[in-house]
């Protein structure tokens, strides 16, 4: 009997087994299982987890107990450690937490259906109505345009006041900074340029500012009307780092969504500065170093990539987002590190006097202090010579100011400033303008030129 009969048998039997097994397991898919972590660290609200890999920007479940879960995001790593940042409040923490990483990256809910809503930085509503439906879904961190792909801006646009309609004309698509101290008006400046400029869709994002002013701003401010056709995103100063940076991040993608819609689009955000001050606690909780004024260098990294989203759209059909950012000069310093990074990256900046707020000039806008870059370009020449005369007199005026108010100055030595004298209460009216009172483009540019035209005959 031949006995090598059966092993062979049994080796043709395994082989077709493998083979069989083999060609099943290439067809089949595995799911990558997250390996769990453990929170091992918590430093002011900077959290560190052990035990589990992450990517940057991506999210983190924390199990605080059997029916409740925080969500935290990566912001850095170090030495096999994930740095986290919590999303929202962090009651609860306790050591060697359970730490799962999510397949996913924050994300916005876009559609008409935000329109007249109040939302957080996470997109939950706060206006006590039910969750919107969303039409899509798009990146919280939206990709760059190509800058030559842009629509070069070649229009005005009516925001409603005449001192900026004139003088400081905004163009379709530009980008502008609004520095003030506190207590300037710059609140209810932006109310009137979100009533009166003419906009398909207005997005105000409230970063980092008081509570109650949230409410304010919706009910005395914007008001009903103007809320129909506006997206509010608000994260108040009492919310997390992380999450007053969405909310910036968030209102900018909703601005962008509504662009590509082919809609012209007012972000309105206030503030920038409260967007560096955040950028600035997070950066500093995982470590990175101070350079400027207690500013860490990814501060003056991140504000030109929030910055640079607003703008035209990449074709002829497109939309545009004409963006107004506030900017808080602390203590009316102009040469703050925020100011002074904004100024350089905008496409001009309106600054709000508190000496002209205190005499009861409002708008308080310091016509010597601002400058749009791309009026020029966009005005009639009529419209640009009224506009340098308007700012020389006015400018003449105020270096001598202290001369004719003790009287020290004599009628007649210098005409220019005998001109200047006799124009100043027709220009501070021109720059005046009550909250209620509403003054288009048009008009705006009769009333400039018909303050020069007697002198010119």
């Amino acid at each position: 009997m031949n006995m090598a009969s059966p092993n062979l048998a049994y080796q043709c039997r395994a082989e077709f087994l493998t083979d069989k097994l083999t060609a099943f397991t290439e067809n089949v898919t595995l799911p990558d299982l997250p390996v769990e972590g453990r929170l091992i660290q918590m430093t002011g609200l900077t959290l560190v987890a052990a035990g589990c890999q992450a990517i940057i920007g991506s999210r983190c479940r924390i199990t605080v107990s059997p029916q409740e879960n925080i969500e935290a995001e990566v912001v850095g790593f170090a030495e096999g450690n994930l740095y986290l940042m919590p999303i929202g409040r962090i009651h609860g923490l306790k050591p060697s937490a359970r730490v799962v990483p999510l397949p996913r990256y924050p994300e916005v809910g876009v559609g008409d259906a935000l329109l007249g809503r109040i939302i957080d930085g996470e997109g939950n509503p706060i206006d006590n109505k039910p969750v919107p439906k969303y039409s899509r879904h798009v990146d919280l961190l939206g990709p760059p345009i190509n800058p030559f792909s842009r629509v070069p801006i070649d229009r005005p646009l009516d925001v409603g006041i005449r001192a900026i309609n004139g003088l400081l004309t905004v163009g379709r698509g530009q980008r502008m900074g609004l520095f003030a101290g506190s207590g300037v008006g710059k609140s209810v400046l932006l109310g009137q340029m979100t009533k009166n400029t003419e906009a398909d869709v207005v997005v105000v994002g409230l970063i980092g500012e008081r509570g109650r002013e949230v409410r304010e701003f919706v009910d005395n401010i914007l008001g009903p009307k103007s809320l129909e056709k506006a997206v509010v995103v608000a994260t108040p100063a009492d919310d997390p780092p992380l999450m007053r940076l969405h909310g910036a991040w968030r209102a900018t993608a909703i601005a962008e969504y509504f662009r590509d819609q082919g809609l012209h689009v007012l972000l309105l955000m206030d503030s920038l500065t409260r967007f560096a001050q955040a950028q600035r606690e997070l950066a500093l909780a995982i470590g990175e170093p101070p350079v400027t004024k207690g500013y860490p260098p990814s501060v003056f990294a991140q504000l030109p990539n929030l910055v640079e989203r607003a703008g035209n759209g990449v074709d002829e059909t497109g939309g545009s987002i004409t963006a107004i950012y506030t900017v808080l000069a602390e203590g009316d310093d102009q040469n703050d590190p925020v100011v002074d990074a904004t100024r350089a990256i905008l496409d001009g900046h309106i600054v709000l006097s508190r000496q002209l707020a205190e005499a009861g000039v409002y708008p308080a806008i310091n016509i010597e202090a601002s400058i749009s870059r791309v009026m020029n370009s966009i005005v009639v020449p009529d419209q640009s010579a009224a506009a340098i005369e308007f700012k020389k007199l006015y400018s003449l005026y105020e270096q001598n100011k202290d001369l004719i108010s003790v009287g020290a100055y004599r009628a007649g030595s210098d005409p220019q400033i005998d001109r200047a004298m006799e124009t100043m209460p027709k220009l501070l009216a021109y720059i005046q303008q009550a909250r209620a009172e509403e003054s288009d483009y048009q008009n705006s540019l009769h009333e400039l030129l018909s303050l020069f035209r007697p002198q010119e005959r």
